[in-house]
């Protein structure tokens, strides 16, 4: 927990030890280069699928709502008449070998959390490659007949081609101190939004960006989701709000809106629970996010209830969205 709040002192604040770093952060952006021009130059060969590919990704570390857009894009692609899969890389997961295909029943321990998440959230064709999305993706199409791909935190994964590139920012972190790794929190340099064909910001857009808001929804239980309550249920009242994901002060400045009273557990992203990291010296309902629920389920006890959000695209967005399909779907979008 520690070294996770220095690491955002060190990237998100102007702490001494970042300066230090920057001659690895430059040494880091020069190999960032090297690697892209072997992939444009064709030293390096990208894999072309044949059907359309939509990368969504960001340029820091972490998280910053991909999760959430990619099952937004899913199913506007579904309602569009398209049958999309996803791949993913699935972080953390341990299987043994790659690619696996994801269900709703998954293990997430094998598979990553979030994977689990868009297959239940979706009923998509999901498929976690490991280091290699190429066959992943490949596996979809051949198995699944998916017309269109979604490369979840693909962004620097060179060696699938994509068609289109969605990039999210976070709208409250937004860059740091805007320098590359380990002196800053950039997997590639702010000019790389220049590149992508849109940016989306999960919160109160700059210029140039669209909004990506969240619609908080009803509340499950985790070892029984069958059993669900409101959020109104537990306006006024004291509860447990734990999060493991990119940036927890979100989920818990969300219950604070809606008039719940949290005492906060803040952990690493993709944390793996025990038991004793649910357990209180109190009666106190234990409240958590839908992608920490998914790790939980069979450790939580009945005061544990996760909530599903939703994201939403105002219609600016979506005629955006709708008019690079239909470049794409025509073949007058360039590479």
């Amino acid at each position: 927990m520690r070294s996770t709040k220095f690491i955002h002192t060190l990237w998100y604040g102007e702490h001494p030890v970042s300066f230090l770093l920057i001659p690895l952060a430059w040494i880091y952006q020069i190999a960032i280069i090297i690697r892209r021009l072997a992939y444009t130059s064709g030293i390096i060969p990208v894999k072309r699928l044949g059907i359309p590919v939509i990368v969504v990704g960001n340029i820091t570390v972490g998280g910053s709502g991909k999760t959430p857009l990619v099952i937004w894009l899913a199913n506007y692609l579904k309602n569009k008449g398209y049958r999309p899969g996803i791949v993913s890389r699935g972080y953390g997961g341990k299987a043994s070998h790659w690619p696996q295909q994801v269900r709703p029943d998954s293990d997430p321990l094998m598979v990553g959390d979030e994977p689990v998440i868009i297959s239940r959230r979706t009923a998509c064709p999901v498929a976690v490659g490991g280091p290699n999305r190429v066959s992943a993706a490949e596996g979809l199409i051949r198995i699944n007949q998916c017309d269109i791909i979604i490369s979840d935190d693909g962004l620097q994964h060179l060696a699938l081609f994509r068609d289109l590139e969605i990039a999210l920012v976070d709208s409250e972190l937004r860059f740091g101190n805007k320098r590359c790794l380990p002196a800053g929190p950039l997997r590639e340099p702010v000019r790389r939004l220049e590149t992508v064909d849109i940016v989306v910001s999960n919160g109160k857009a700059g210029h140039g960006e669209f909004s990506m808001k969240y619609i908080p929804g009803k509340l499950f239980k985790v070892n029984d989701p069958g059993n669900t309550m409101t959020l109104d249920d537990y306006r006024n009242r004291n509860v447990h709000a734990v999060a493991g994901i990119g940036h927890p002060p979100r989920f818990f400045r969300l219950l604070r809106n809606n008039g719940i009273k949290t005492v906060e557990h803040a952990f690493p992203d993709h944390y793996i629970y025990n038991k004793d990291d649910l357990r209180f010296d109190d009666d106190l309902p234990v409240l958590m996010t839908e992608k920490d629920a998914v790790k939980c389920r069979y450790i939580a006890d009945d005061k544990c209830w996760f909530l599903s959000i939703d994201a939403t695209m105002d219609e600016i967005f979506q005629h955006r969205l709708a008019n690079l399909l239909k470049e794409i779907t025509d073949g007058s979008k360039t590479a």
